[in-house]
């Protein structure tokens, strides 16, 4: 059987350089439109002056650092979704394990840093407190936390020796979450060496809901 030739597309007819011109005299916003064609244009020599090879220069490499931007910004957000992600898989792990504790204290600071891959994390109150939950001076919570926040992300941790105790020199990096345990001012603790441990962006949420968890976990017991 003889084999039916497939139809072939006809090759593109390109426009010619005075068609190219006439164009962009035309359209002069053109470029400025579309600044990703500047990077796969070549900058003009000096043959045609140094006002326009300057000229021409400047834009291709605006265009080009704008698209280097573009791009670190996109990788930037993309690393962020990945930490926020495994932070969120973590304290999952850490929810289930104060549901089967029978020493809620002694959960959160002794088997929590694991589950969650950060080295410290310690309990703090400023009124009266159980066994294992250390004492914060009045208005330490409110101060370091603010109004109406549920939990912080501290890239450069202060206090450390008041917050973390003797596990204060391996902190790099911290978070500090509120326990809403009614009348008591309850805090959260949590130390890192790893900044991606406890990262900044897309976390808080995810935080506030382990205090909350760590605060029913307590009224239980």
């Amino acid at each position: 059987m003889t084999a039916i030739p497939q139809p072939v597309d006809p090759p593109v007819a390109l426009p010619s350089a005075e068609a190219v011109i006439a164009f962009l005299a035309a359209h002069p916003g053109f470029l400025a439109d579309h600044p990703d064609l500047l990077c796969l244009l070549e900058p003009p020599a000096r043959v045609h002056g140094e006002v326009l090879a300057d000229h021409m220069t400047a834009m291709v490499r605006a265009a080009r650092r704008r698209t280097h931007e573009v791009e670190q910004a996109m990788e930037s957000a993309a690393s962020a979704g990945r930490a926020g992600q495994a932070l969120t898989t973590r304290v999952r792990l850490a929810v289930l394990a104060l549901m089967r504790s029978r020493d809620v204290v002694e959960t959160v600071t002794q088997e929590m840093p694991a589950l969650l891959g950060i080295e410290t994390c310690t309990l703090l109150a400023e009124g009266p407190h159980r066994r294992g939950v250390a004492t914060l001076p009045p208005g330490t919570l409110a101060r370091l936390l603010g109004p109406g926040r549920d939990a912080l992300v501290r890239p450069s941790p202060t206090e450390t020796a008041l917050l973390h105790a003797e596990a204060a020199a391996l902190v790099m990096h911290d978070a500090l979450v509120r326990v809403p345990l009614g009348g008591a001012t309850t805090l959260l603790a949590l130390g890192a060496r790893d900044p991606a441990a406890l990262p900044q962006r897309q976390s808080t949420a995810t935080l506030a809901f382990l205090g909350r968890a760590v605060a029913a976990a307590l009224l239980r017991a």
